[in-house]
């Protein structure tokens, strides 16, 4: 019988913790070692509807994306929304384990699996890890042939999962592209790199209004990525059928199941057709 323990060596052995970023909180959060593990269910996130899906599925352990509790928590209570996940996985004996940034640096990781989808070649990571020169944060490559910017968001919105807000764009839509930043998650901290800015066209979520104008400003001058924002989630729940895939290569008599619950958090939006482009 697996354990949870061996569960943990697996996920180890495929995203080592020492590869994730210094400010991450990966591993164990909630579950005890020795407990038997026979089915594995993945999500990027761990809210109440995931954590009843592991329940109701059977798993005796849900994998996730993001750590639930990265910025720290006094209380667990089940009177706050982390509490109650936890509170509810621990009364029906579900291990909770998360692989975030050591899962990202990885080539079948979130921003590696879209630059593959997309067909990049010579991808290479837009910032190299400290630990291991192989790995790193985003990747960066060009695309077989040019396409026009609009094109791409319009591949883009085929690849990805569909969710309430779309997709964004800032840029002239009939640009031809080639060079393209990629980074899963938020990323609007690696506008400045060196690879960002070097591409033509740079794909991530999450962007905010002051980085976002600020990046949009030096395009139009001619410096610079056009941008494209892209659902956190979306780009982020890429990486859970490829990590499946070496899970259960890793993991002889575990089922590993993917949750097909989409945790982005809104639930429709209401386009102003004055100003959509079209």
């Amino acid at each position: 019988m697996t354990s949870v323990a061996e569960v943990q060596r697996a996920v180890e052995s495929l995203w080592p913790a020492a590869t994730a970023e210094d400010w991450d909180a990966v591993g164990l959060i909630a579950g005890d070692p020795a407990d038997p593990v026979e089915r594995v269910l993945l999500a990027v996130d761990a809210v109440d509807a995931t954590a009843a899906e592991a329940v109701e599925r059977g798993a005796d352990l849900l994998l996730v994306h993001h750590p639930l509790l990265l910025r720290g928590a006094t209380s667990v209570a089940a009177t706050t929304p982390a509490g109650r996940v936890i509170t509810r996985l621990v009364r029906e004996r579900v291990a909770l384990l998360a692989a975030h940034t050591n899962a990202d640096a990885v080539d079948r990781g979130t921003s590696g699996e879209l630059a593959s989808m997309l067909g990049l070649t010579d991808a290479t990571p837009i910032v190299v890890n400290r630990v291991d020169e192989a790995l790193g944060l985003g990747r960066v490559g060009d695309l077989p042939e040019p396409v026009a910017l609009g094109e791409l968001v319009r591949t883009l919105a085929t690849l990805l999962p569909a969710v309430a807000g779309g997709l964004r764009a800032a840029g002239d839509p009939a640009r031809q592209v080639r060079r393209v930043a990629i980074c899963g998650g938020a990323g609007d901290s690696l506008l400045r790199e060196r690879a960002v800015a070097g591409a033509d066209v740079y794909i991530t979520s999450d962007l905010r209004h002051h980085p976002a104008s600020d990046a949009r400003e030096r395009h139009a001058a001619g410096e610079g990525p056009a941008l494209v924002d892209v659902s956190h989630w979306a780009s982020e729940s890429l990486w859970l059928r490829p990590a499946a895939e070496q899970l259960r290569a890793a993991l002889s008599g575990v089922e590993v199941l993917v949750s097909d619950i989409r945790t982005d958090p809104w639930d429709f939006a209401v386009p102003q057709e004055e100003h959509a482009w079209h």
